[in-house]
């Protein structure tokens, strides 16, 4: 039997987020980067980038994936147990390569990157043990790290991007509201998570019918478990005068957004009550402030002398807000758009931030607990247009 190591194998219509001018615009700026760096071909490794460029989000299940782009060819690599969903799911061609010999994949990238070239690749993300077999396979004549221009370019939204990220928001907002209606004293996190997730994936279901539904979830935190803002979600049971945490991630075609926002169950005390209102002020103070022409550093030294002069900077545990789009707790971030001191990046119309302080106030500690605030705020001519609706504050969160 003849078992070839890679083929194509097409079937079905092309399913995509995007029209296909989108991609050929991305590609376009893309290849006129890669001229820039004097790059033949790009080995795209992140579901990131692929996903940005092509369309298609894959799932490894420890399997390698890519993107390999030309001046002339954009083309998705995808294992044969994928059948033809890379396709379905890619703009431009997809190579399905087969494990009947190891390192197929590598011989399916060469086909269409050619050997002493010079490749773009993401240092961010490719392994070592990869990186060798790139150089192997590949006799590349130099190697060039592409990630720092894709992650520039990502960071300035289309309007067709801007579209799909306003609706996820509003997404976010019902998952906010499902929350609300399912928190009591007595009802364990579980529960309310289910309720927020379930009700964004029926919404996402309903204004995107042509979509992939995957890894939408929520993070609802009660108690000492609201310290940390990624901590997961427990069975931990509520209970009159809680402080909680509600957040709910909607994700679409690879794209996050995010609600956040601090509620008490039934009643709220005094000490918890300044605490929160000052991290409310600070979030409405913050939001004031991202308009173009200001740096991510001038914007966080700002928000930290606010909370000094009221002496609770030591509680803040992280930056005050970073960029949406094709991101994941699991994969991807443009780590040059986030609302931190060392972070110089300047503002510009078309991008996208959150605002989000957060103090973690230590158990023991008179209003203990994680106060978080997160909007979404697209940076345009005039300042910013806050994208977020669901209300924050306690005169709607305690519950």
């Amino acid at each position: 039997m003849d078992r070839p190591e890679f083929y194509r194998f097409h079937q079905g219509e092309n399913i995509l987020p995007f029209a296909s001018d989108e991609y050929e615009a991305r590609l376009s700026l893309l290849r006129a980067d890669m001229a820039a760096l004097g790059v033949n071909a790009c080995v795209f490794t992140s579901m990131h980038n692929i996903a940005y460029y092509s369309g298609f989000l894959y799932c490894a299940f420890g399997r390698p994936y890519g993107l390999v782009v030309t001046q002339t060819d954009s083309v998705t690599m995808s294992a044969g147990i994928d059948a033809a969903q890379p396709w379905r799911r890619s703009h431009g061609d997809s190579i399905t390569y087969t494990d009947w010999q190891r390192d197929n994949y590598w011989r399916a990238v060469q086909s269409v990157t050619g050997s002493n070239q010079t490749i773009g690749y993401e240092a961010d993300h490719l392994t070592l043990a990869q990186k060798a077999l790139l150089d192997a396979f590949l006799s590349p004549k130099s190697c060039v790290d592409i990630a720092p221009a894709t992650m520039r370019r990502r960071m300035h939204k289309s309007d067709a991007e801007l579209k799909l990220i306003r609706a996820a928001a509003q997404v976010a907002d019902v998952g906010g509201y499902a929350i609300k209606d399912a928190v009591r004293a007595g009802t364990r996190e579980i529960d309310v998570a289910m309720a927020g997730r379930d009700a964004m994936e029926l919404e996402i279901a309903k204004r995107f019918p042509d979509a992939e539904y995957r890894d939408t979830w929520v993070w609802f935190q009660s108690g000492i478990n609201t310290d940390g803002a990624h901590n997961p979600v427990t069975s931990r049971v509520l209970q009159s005068g809680d402080i909680l945490s509600l957040n709910t991630f909607p994700m679409i075609s690879g794209y996050y957004t995010a609600l956040e926002r601090t509620m008490f169950v039934e009643t709220v005390d005094p000490d918890s009550l300044k605490i929160w209102e000052a991290n409310v002020a600070a979030h409405e103070y913050g939001m004031s402030l991202l308009k173009p022409g200001v740096s991510c550093a001038e914007v966080t030294e700002q928000i930290n002398t606010f909370f000094a002069e009221r002496d609770l900077l030591q509680y803040r545990t992280f930056g005050y807000g970073h960029s949406f789009g094709v991101l994941s707790h699991y994969y991807g971030r443009e780590a040059g758009l986030e609302l931190r001191e060392d972070i110089d990046t300047v503002l510009e119309p078309g991008m996208v931030i959150s605002m989000e302080p957060m103090l973690t106030i230590p158990e023991g500690t008179a209003g203990a607990g994680g106060y978080r605030e997160h909007d979404i705020l697209i940076i345009n001519e005039d300042g910013n247009e806050n994208i977020t609706g669901y209300p924050y504050g306690p005169s709607f969160n305690v519950v």
